[in-house]
């Protein structure tokens, strides 16, 4: 029992010690700068979690999905893809039913190959489109996922040649592209 009593008085002397210390050092920081830093932390967090909260009661029960992806581009500067269902506005986050998917395009010598993550779907819930300016639309619509993305295109294709693979929850589309500079002719 004393032991107990002895811990319990340890634990009221930490945390009024730490207390003290705690707003003892933001005093000092406040006398030495001017200005409240740590109340300005504290009211940023407090916007922060406010609009968490709004945004989880908005959303309606469906998952929150973002995440970015950083690649060095042809010019060697870096190229950042979001994806995800959640979009950044100057009026704060917009949550969209469709997931746009990871996607990543890789133009090879004769080939345009462009990869998707799309997982939890079927293969005949895919619907692949290619319109006529070169961009590459994967959609998929099903009760319990929404997926949707537009791919521009690096180059002109063949649509008529177009292959597309789906397993383990990767999509991956090849498609051959246009050759350039017309017909070759051979001199006699």
């Amino acid at each position: 029992m004393k032991c107990f009593y002895f811990c319990g008085w340890c634990f009221v002397w930490w945390f009024v010690v730490s207390e003290w210390w705690r707003r003892e050092r933001r005093k000092r920081w406040e006398d030495f700068f001017g200005f409240g830093l740590f109340d300005e932390i504290d009211r940023l967090m407090e916007e922060v979690m406010e609009d968490f909260e709004r945004l989880a009661r908005r959303g309606g029960g469906q998952p929150f999905i973002y995440g970015f992806s950083v690649t060095m581009g042809p010019d060697g500067k870096p190229v950042v893809q979001e994806f995800g269902n959640v979009k950044p506005s100057p009026r704060g986050p917009i949550i969209r039913e469709e997931v746009e998917p990871l996607v990543d395009v890789f133009e090879e010598k004769d080939v345009v190959k462009v990869c998707a993550e799309i997982p939890g779907v079927n293969k005949e819930d895919i619907k692949l489109r290619l319109t006529d300016d070169g961009t590459l639309v994967i959609s998929v619509d099903t009760e319990q996922r929404k997926y949707y993305k537009e791919v521009k295109l690096p180059c002109k294709v063949k649509p008529e040649g177009a292959k597309a693979t789906y397993r383990n929850g990767v999509l991956e589309v090849v498609l051959e592209k246009v050759e350039k500079g017309g017909k070759s002719i051979t001199v006699e």
